[in-house]
């Protein structure tokens, strides 16, 4: 377990090194602040709360915390495919956004949903082979 940690940690200093790097390229900060000032915003005032609303009201028992767990997951896909999904329309260069986002946000939903009952019934079935105490 301890090495899942540790690569876990050491991958997630590479990728912040990187967002330095990408950070450090930027030549007007003050986007990038207001953007991420927006995004702290977002999360904490509005998916966060609903989240955890969700959770509260929907799911019971040990289920609660994989359905959070995706739920987050999901918010912040959403919150990441916003701008491409709010775009005002079709632009000049087809090759700017040339996916179908939509789609692709529904697949990302999907793979959410999936990989969650998965963790869910395998939880099921690691609790029915264990003998009772």
């Amino acid at each position: 377990m301890k090495v899942t940690r540790y690569l876990a940690g050491a991958a997630g200093v590479a990728l912040m090194g990187e967002g330095v790097s990408l950070l450090l390229d930027v030549r007007d900060l003050t986007d990038v602040l207001v953007w991420l000032g927006g995004a702290v915003a977002l999360h904490d005032a509005v998916i966060a709360p609903l989240v955890l609303l969700a959770g509260l009201v929907l799911v019971r028992g040990c289920v609660r915390g994989p359905v959070r767990g995706a739920l987050v997951v999901a918010g912040a896909l959403t919150v990441v495919a916003l701008p491409v999904l709010l775009r005002p329309g079709r632009t000049a260069n087809s090759s700017v956004l040339p996916l179908d986002y939509p789609r692709n946000l529904l697949i990302a939903w999907v793979t959410v949903a999936t990989v969650t009952a998965l963790v869910l019934a395998v939880r099921g079935l690691a609790r029915r082979r264990r003998p009772p105490a």
